[in-house]
């Protein structure tokens, strides 16, 4: 189905709950088509209601490929086709040096770097039919700084943040900026697990969705390569 072509289409991963489902609303709120990918689409009318002409829903499984491939392809049959990509879902486990937990850090990299990677490539092709794609990497202060020992989450978010950089390169000739949005603590459930902040002091997800539909909506000659935001004082060089 045909969107109107003033319309910009985003398509937003992990967008059943907590940062993702806030970025969901928000884009929709002003007018934007969304088509939302999370492994059980169940939850994602339970949360944004039944799909229509402006909201598309697809199966997204960061450890199944062939779920990145259909969910990319049916969004583009729906909308025709792919303003911005929006690579928010992500794993939390916490891996500390000292574990020797292959199987948790396999997860934490499939999800936080190889699963945002192959929906890049999927999606660059049509963001470049626009000369104004945009690609939005959820990443973490933790791929900036590092200030505990979850090892495993950790390198897994440098990681991500290289993938940030790389695609920021390698697209900018075809209008596609891409833009690493860098939170502390975000009052989501991944970060229930800490009580140095409280969870009134934290980065709210509302505001995070505000900053994506900045980075967005900013001018090609007006990128912004990363956006680090801080709930509370910390040197940031």
């Amino acid at each position: 189905m045909s969107s109107d072509k003033k319309a910009r289409i985003a398509l937003i991963s992990g967008a059943n709950r907590g940062i993702g489902a806030e970025i969901a609303r928000n884009l929709r709120s002003h007018g934007y088509c969304v088509s939302l990918g999370a492994r059980d689409v169940g939850m994602l009318e339970k949360v944004h209601g039944k799909p229509d002409s402006t909201m598309h829903f697809g199966r997204f499984d960061a450890f199944d490929k062939e779920s990145t491939k259909e969910w990319v392809a049916s969004a583009v049959n729906h909308f025709g086709r792919i303003d911005a990509l929006v690579n928010n879902a992500g794993n939390g486990n916490q891996v500390s040096l000292m574990d020797d937990d292959e199987e948790a850090l396999d997860e934490l990299l499939t999800v936080n770097v190889k699963a945002p990677l192959r929906l890049t490539r999927l999606c660059i092709p049509h963001l470049a039919k626009t000369g104004h794609g945009r690609i939005i990497n959820i990443v973490s202060l933790s791929g900036k700084r590092v200030r505990n020992a979850f090892v495993g989450y950790n390198l897994s978010k440098f990681a991500a943040m290289g993938l940030t950089h790389t695609t920021r390169h390698a697209t900018w000739d075809q209008g596609i900026r891409t833009t690493a949005i860098c939170p502390g603590f975000v009052h989501t459930d991944m970060s229930a697990y800490t009580s140095k902040v409280t969870p009134e002091e934290m980065t709210q997800p509302e505001t995070i969705a505000h900053l994506v539909r900045t980075a967005i909506e900013l001018p090609n000659n007006a990128a912004m390569a990363e956006m680090l935001v801080n709930c509370r004082l910390e040197d940031m060089l």
